[in-house]
This record gives C-alpha cells, sequence and structure tokens, in this order.
C-alpha cells in the first residue's frame, strides 16, 4: 500500500496526477504528449514537468497506456480480457 507523507498535498499524488491523464485521454485517440503535457501543467500551479512524466510512466508501467512514436493513448481492453475469473 503506498501511503503519503501526513503533510503532503494529495493533489500532487502520483496517482490523482494520473487519474487526470486520464480524463484528458479519455475523450481522445492518440494525443501528442507535448499537448497532453501543456494541458496538464495549465491546470495546477504547482503542476511540473517532471511530475507529469512521472505519472505518464506510472500509467505506462501500469500497462494503462500505448505509445505510437511521440502520441499516446489509453489501452482499450475488451470485456473478455478484463475478467477476473478466466
Amino acid at each position: 500500500m503506498i501511503l503519503p507523507h501526513p503533510e503532503s498535498d494529495l493533489k500532487l499524488n502520483i496517482m490523482v496526477l494520473g487519474a487526470d491523464i486520464i480524463e484528458q485521454l479519455k475523450r481522445q485517440d492518440f494525443v501528442l504528449v507535448e499537448n497532453l503535457l501543456e494541458k496538464f501543467i495549465k491546470s495546477g500551479a504547482k503542476r511540473t514537468p517532471d511530475m507529469f512524466f512521472n505519472a505518464l510512466t506510472f500509467l505506462f508501467s501500469c500497462g494503462v497506456l500505448e505509445k505510437n512514436d511521440y502520441k499516446v493513448r489509453l489501452v482499450v481492453k475488451s470485456i473478455k480480457q478484463m475478467s477476473l475469473f478466466e
């Protein structure tokens, strides 16, 4: 279990930042990483490019993102692949 520091800002947690990136990607197919970074930075004064790339790496390592050159999109899985009983 990941436990944040008691004094940390939860809005800057890597999982929360990753969820914001997922929300941006839900609306589009492949998105240029630079455009996604611009939207990410504009949505919070304390957000940095390092936070963006850490969250992007976290999502990619979890298998949520798919890349194509300098573009990323959400991985679309079928219902059969998402089943827990197979």
